[in-house]
């Protein structure tokens, strides 16, 4: 899968017109024999399958490339930014998973109530907003109010600050991008939630356990929740795999220094190495999650673990 994912990413990057050389064939300070040089030096005078076979050949020995626009190894760029972007992904992910599921519990026992379609409309209209639109009407109120930073990670004194307002200051710098990522994730996670619950209610052994006279909480909690997990621990394994890929609008619009804004600098000017470095981070999370989530599902579902 990841060979497949490498090859795919390579090819397709190499079908884009145009090369990382193109910006210095514009500059007049650099000669024909200068841009030679460099076209040499990053191999970029082989075809594409010999640069693949180079770059996969490196990647055995545990080296993930040069980065032609930075001038450094591709591993210190990627491990300079990952903690970055770990930190607002995984910021939304707990928020997300811990708003959503109980909201859509909650929705499923009053059904068709008032809270019920409050819920339903809140989904409603934040599925229809894209994330990047809300960060922008989040920076536009913070920057009539001033009561959150406008963006970045870090304030400009932050190396001067102790422990404790180091933290707050990025909480605060937090804010704008995890809610606005989050929100559209929570009216569709509780949507889903929502229908599990709902069906699961409605199954047979729900109506005996009740008919038994067991507590509502102990019906719902002990015995529906736990079934009506079950499809969202699948979900969860793609969530995990897009923890790095799903911050990179916030991070390009509030300029978070994350891989996002990195993917797009990298894309943008074709820097091949450091594009397949971030395309190869994204499916070893992808397989990852999945086979996480299997498991998971194997622990917690006797179903499948006897199959």
């Amino acid at each position: 899968m990841l060979l497949g994912i490498a090859f795919i990413t390579f090819w397709l990057m190499d079908g884009t017109p145009g090369s990382y050389l193109d910006s210095m064939r514009l500059d007049p300070q650099f000669s024909p024999e200068t841009i030679e040089h460099y076209e040499r030096m990053y191999g970029l005078d082989k075809p594409w399958w010999a640069q693949f076979g180079f770059w996969i050949k490196n990647l055995v020995k545990g080296e993930l490339g040069f980065s032609f626009h930075f001038n450094i190894p591709v591993t210190r760029i990627i491990t300079s930014r990952l903690w970055n972007t770990f930190i607002l992904s995984f910021a939304s992910f707990l928020l997300t998973w811990c708003v959503a599921i109980p909201l859509g519990i909650w929705a499923a026992v009053h059904r068709n109530q008032f809270i019920d379609r409050i819920i339903q409309g809140f989904s409603y209209v934040f599925l229809s907003m894209p994330s990047f639109f809300l960060v922008m009407i989040f920076l536009f109120l913070a920057s009539q109010y001033g009561a959150l930073p406008l963006g970045g990670m870090h304030s400009p004194n932050f190396e001067d600050m102790n422990f404790f307002h180091k933290t707050i200051d990025l909480l605060k710098h937090l804010i704008i991008p995890t809610i606005a990522l989050s929100l559209g994730s929570i009216a569709g996670l509780q949507r889903i939630m929502r229908g599990n619950m709902l069906e699961v209610l409605g199954q047979k052994y729900i109506l005996t356990a009740r008919a038994k006279g067991l507590p509502e909480n102990r019906v719902v909690y002990g015995h529906a929740l736990r079934n009506a997990l079950n499809p969202l621990i699948t979900l969860l394994g793609y969530e995990f795999s897009n923890l790095l890929s799903g911050a990179a609008l916030a991070e390009i619009i509030c300029n978070w220094p994350g891989l996002g804004s990195l993917m797009l600098t990298a894309v943008r000017s074709k820097d091949v190495y450091l594009v397949m470095a971030s395309m190869l981070m994204g499916g070893v999370l992808f397989i990852t999650g999945n086979l996480l989530a299997d498991i998971a599902l194997a622990k917690v579902d006797p179903r499948i673990r006897h199959e």
